[in-house]
């Protein structure tokens, strides 16, 4: 490892760190180095191959561009209920 606190993790070094009860799951604490030479900021994709976890970059953030696509569809008029409006006989008397 590194003695110079500044200088980059070494590329394909191994580090060993602590796993730790974190509520009712595990989690281990990622040095900011690693981070900053990752990319890696606030969330994350896990996979699991073979006897590996593998945290990386996510290529798409989740729900990415849904605002806009939405819009897109109210523009052309594809917004409508697909199953139409549902009630039941019996809510008649219920206030909103």
């Amino acid at each position: 490892m590194n003695k110079n606190p500044k200088a980059p993790f070494a590329v394909n070094k191994s580090l060993q760190t602590m796993i730790r009860a974190i509520g009712n799951s595990r989690g281990v604490v990622i040095p900011k180095i690693i981070l900053e030479q990752s990319g890696i900021e606030e969330v994350v994709d896990m996979t699991v191959v073979d006897d590996k976890i593998i945290l990386s970059k996510p290529k798409n953030m989740v729900r990415d561009g849904w605002a806009q696509d939405a819009q897109n569809l109210a523009k052309a008029g594809e917004d409508k209920l697909l199953l139409g409006d549902f009630s039941n006989e019996d809510d008649g008397d219920w206030v909103w």
